[in-house]
């Protein structure tokens, strides 16, 4: 995983004694990760001659027009995060999966560089850069980290999942973000109001419920309603077991099929991704025991909003009504 709060990686040792003769020159680079544009070395008294002579010296080289990096080696990942802020105009931000990324989340990496700017935006491409154009640029959705304009982790997530074709991976981001303690919930649903209308925004919004709460009652009124609408049977909910222990557990649906036999469903909401919730579940199942009565499948609970056919073909199945 890249996490681009490394150390400095400089390769000016061509021209290192040079660069200590104009002063604050040095530290620039240091604070950009060796990334400078024309006009800060002209502030600094670095005339256009002395670009050039760097240069044509295979010293220094020109990404852009006006930006500059002062060495020849590889570009690292801080390096081309200056390289897209100092090519991009005022209010532009690093987000998407790059601000996540910076901010630790892990599982998620996205190879290319994500900069968000204002709609309309021309500016340099590189291989390593998306650029994504937006109409709701805010500065209150902007921190600076390490020096680089970032989105916050809302934003940063609520717009990389818009950008997902996939509904699946647009809850499971948010799903993440949460639970990795990137954000809350609560502040995700904000910024979410906040941007108005974009892709996924409802599958975003029911994953969001799931995570801050309700998410099994929430699952089991939505299976309830996909066996109506299917025409299956109806199933007694939260059904009464006794494990291996003789404690109670609750079972989420479950249908009495004929010759004392039953099917049971288990409702996962997103918040059952969680490494110690999905731990607790296994260890729950391993002390509900196996009942040679009883067929138990688990379901996750997204599945019955946005593909019901699938869901209540498998049910239908199990129910021998296939």
């Amino acid at each position: 995983m890249h996490r681009w709060d490394g150390a400095t990686i400089t390769g000016m040792t061509g021209s290192a004694r040079w660069l200590d003769v104009v002063v604050g020159l040095r530290e620039l680079l240091a604070r950009q990760h060796d990334v400078v544009t024309r006009r800060q070395l002209e502030s600094l008294g670095v005339t256009k001659d002395h670009v050039r002579t760097q240069v044509a010296g295979a010293r220094w080289r020109t990404v852009t027009d006006q930006v500059i990096v002062t060495h020849r080696g590889p570009l690292v990942r801080q390096t081309m995060l200056w390289i897209a802020v100092l090519s991009a105009p005022a209010g532009s931000a690093i987000g998407a999966y790059t601000a996540l990324e910076g901010f630790g989340l892990r599982g998620w990496m996205r190879e290319p560089v994500h900069l968000v700017v204002r709609r309309g935006t021309t500016m340099s491409r590189h291989p390593w850069l998306t650029v994504h154009e937006s109409r709701r640029l805010a500065d209150e959705h902007v921190t600076t980290v390490h020096g680089l304009p970032v989105h916050l982790p809302e934003r940063a997530a609520v717009d990389a999942a818009a950008w997902q074709p996939s509904w699946r991976t647009a809850a499971g981001l948010m799903a993440a973000v949460v639970q990795q303690g990137l954000t809350s919930a609560d502040r995700l649903l904000t910024v979410l109001d906040d941007v108005g209308s974009i892709r996924h925004r409802r599958v975003m919004r029911d994953a969001l419920r799931d995570i801050g709460g309700g998410a099994d009652s929430l699952a089991e009124i939505d299976f309830a309603r996909l066996c109506r609408s299917a025409g299956l049977p109806e199933p007694t909910r939260q059904k009464v077991r006794l494990d291996a222990y003789g404690r109670r557990r609750f079972l989420d649906v479950e249908w009495d099929l004929a010759g004392g036999r039953r099917f049971a469903v288990e409702i996962d909401g997103i918040g059952h991704m969680e490494r110690d919730r999905w731990y607790d579940d296994l260890m729950r199942d391993a002390e509900i025991g196996a009942d040679s009565r009883t067929v138990r499948i688990r379901l996750p609970a997204m599945a019955a909003r946005y593909e019901p056919e699938r869901v209540a073909a498998v049910v239908r199945r199990h129910l021998g009504l296939a």
